[in-house]
């Protein structure tokens, strides 16, 4: 899964009965061919089914994240507690 990024979509509703503001997210594989980091915004796109999971695709990076996240999974493996994810900015 070298070319498989995770979206992470994050959106604020009201609750129908409640009134209090929920956060609800959905989580998407997509292909990346551009190259994208993590904690990018991204667009992505519908296509074609590429494996089991993967219908979407990155199709170019909106905002690049200011500090490098760990590269290596050793550096990853220390800074367990940090969700890695792609954000997604809809337009």
């Amino acid at each position: 899964m070298e070319k498989t990024v995770v979206i992470k979509i994050v959106r604020r509703v009201q609750h129908p009965l409640y009134g209090k503001t929920v956060l609800k997210t959905m989580k998407f594989k997509a292909h990346d061919e551009v190259g994208c980091d993590i904690g990018d915004t991204v667009e992505i796109m519908e296509t074609r089914p590429i494996s089991k999971d993967k219908t979407w695709r990155v199709t170019r990076i909106l905002e690049k994240v200011k500090n490098n996240a760990p590269k290596s999974l050793a550096e990853s493996s220390q800074h367990s507690a940090r969700k890695h994810f792609l954000k997604l900015m809809t337009l």
